[in-house]
């Protein structure tokens, strides 16, 4: 059978694709090579009785106009706001907390500085003004460096965009595609803990140190978000990341695309330089107009492209595309809440719905980055942790909770012929040891845990070296050169063949972004080939 449209990958990039791509009237067929659509936003049971966000776990990015255009809402999806961003808890008996609103963080921060308290707000303001230029770009198509005409107006566009910045704001837009977080939080703040909480950011799916050059864009890659109109704010999908793409495949369907699960997709045909179908490892060929493809760039290039299709000097580049998140993943099953040492509780307060960051320092950071490179692991991890269920009951039972550890860093690539099939346990014993330090009941309240090292990541979900990027948010990988210069456009040197996940522009996060692009330039293209 033919198609319009086929998309290999059931993520959530590739549902928002195909939506639009029907929604204009074409036909669309979803391959996804798992049981389940959803990629890494998925929601599963992982202890009986209790269910969680697998990979994917905390919901900001995710576009307005996507959430609007495809009814999400309409098909049960409701964000759950965090009562705030995060808390910090030390080992010295005191804690940070950030958020929800100015004041209050200045007067948290007023227990550590009253110098940082007073930069607060001009350091909100500056973050704001560029996180604004990126809200802009997130919904457009980078220009090709060396393009056409379309791609020059791209990039009169985007410089028309930043003539509206004045000479400082230009200046901080550059600081923070260039600097590292470090240097740059060490230049706003003196305090260790506000640096610290607005420094995970910059190491979160990052196999870096904050003191890494370019590392601060990471850190403003997550801050263009919002919740429920609010900007900056976190939050929860309720029912877990699964409800975000459980309600796009509900609307996809309703658009009469036809999702094949089970599905994993063997190689791409290419004949005369242009994609023609797909050939199924269970030996069913699909024919379709266009093929776009909701992988990480590596695979497409590398792994799915027949030889021969696209020119070796690109096939070499992609064999150096950075992958590699050194992330961690856990969730756990708990018997009560973590009692915090330094808020001491195991009933809900606050705090225990927040993104609770474990590791106190832009110098602990460093130190992980460096033991990862050195040991394979960082001895003492960078750890987050968000406990859901504090916010929605209905992920465990009534009295017990679940919670989602994020962590870093955790080389995807072990040393001396180790493999993460015999060290995953090692390394998620450490995890919990090192909650533990910070509450002391954590260790024994966990009744079950379902544990996603790099190599996990890689084989479950199909990220090369368990990168949740998609590739590295550096500067030689993000906007005109995502996934490479030349074809930061949605489209492949392959005719006809598109890449529409996060391997593309604006890159990793659930934000939708990718899809919403690609299906954009794929409906250009039709319609240009229709009028000629």
């Amino acid at each position: 059978m033919s198609y319009d449209v086929v998309i290999i990958g059931g993520g959530h990039n590739g549902l928002t694709c195909a939506c639009y791509l029907a929604g204009a009237g074409l036909s669309v067929r979803v391959l996804e090579r798992r049981h389940i659509v959803g990629g890494t936003a998925i929601t599963e049971e992982f202890h009986p009785g209790f269910r969680n966000s697998v990979a994917s776990y905390t919901v900001s990015l995710l576009q307005p106009k996507i959430i609007r255009d495809l009814h999400l809402a309409q098909h049960g999806l409701e964000i759950l706001e965090r009562p705030y961003a995060n808390f910090l808890p030390l080992t010295d008996g005191r804690s940070f907390r950030l958020g929800p609103d100015t004041a209050t963080t200045q007067g948290e921060l007023s227990r550590f500085s009253a110098r940082d308290a007073e930069r607060l707000p001009a350091y909100y303001r500056t973050i704001e003004t560029v996180a604004d230029v990126l809200r802009e770009m997130v919904l457009k198509t980078p220009p090709n460096l060396g393009g056409g005409f379309n791609d020059l107006g791209r990039a009169l566009d985007m410089g028309l965009r930043l003539k509206k910045l004045d000479m400082p704001a230009r200046r901080d837009l550059l600081d923070l595609f260039t600097k590292s977080a470090g240097e740059l939080l060490d230049d706003w703040f003196e305090s260790d803990a506000v640096k610290a909480a607005f420094g995970f950011d910059a190491v979160v799916g990052n196999f870096a140190s904050p003191y890494t050059p370019g590392s601060a864009y990471v850190l403003m890659h997550h801050a263009f978000g919002e919740v429920n109109g609010k900007r900056g704010t976190w939050g929860h999908a309720r029912g877990g990341m699964g409800a975000i793409t459980q309600a796009m495949a509900a609307e996809a369907r309703k658009r009469g695309v036809q999702i094949s699960t089970e599905s994993p997709v063997a190689n791409i045909r290419v004949k005369a330089g242009r994609a023609v179908s797909v050939a199924l490892q269970s030996g069913e060929e699909i024919e379709a107009r266009v093929l776009a493809a909701n992988v990480n760039p590596r695979t497409l290039y590398l792994d799915l492209l027949e030889a021969g299709a696209i020119d070796e000097e690109i096939r070499t580049r992609m064999r150096r595309y950075r992958c590699g998140s050194a992330s961690f993943r856990m969730n756990v099953a708990l018997s009560e809440l973590p009692d915090f040492s330094c808020a001491q509780g195991k009933t809900a307060h606050p705090h225990h719905g927040a993104g609770i960051i474990m590791a106190p320092s832009l110098a602990y950071m460093d130190r992980a980055h460096a033991d990862a490179r050195a040991h394979g692991w960082s001895r003492e991890p960078i750890v987050e942790m968000l406990i859901p269920s504090v916010l929605d009951d209905s992920l465990a039972p009534p009295g017990r909770h679940v919670a989602s550890l994020f962590c870093q860093h955790f080389n995807p690539q072990l040393a001396e012929g180790r493999s993460w099939a015999d060290h995953r346990d090692v390394a998620a014993d450490l995890i919990i040891d090192t909650v533990n330090r910070y509450a002391p009941n954590f260790k024994a309240s966990v009744i079950g845990r379902q544990v996603l090292s790099p190599l996990d990541l890689e084989n479950i979900f199909g990220l090369p070296n368990g990168d949740i990027m998609h590739g590295s948010l550096g500067l030689d990988q993000i906007f005109s050169a995502r996934p490479l210069l030349g074809h930061a456009d949605y489209r492949t040197p392959v005719k006809g063949l598109y890449l529409c996940g996060s391997g593309a522009h604006p890159g990793g996060g659930v934000t939708g972004a990718p899809g919403y692009n690609a299906a954009r330039e794929i409906l250009r293209d039709l319609r240009r080939k229709a009028s000629r």
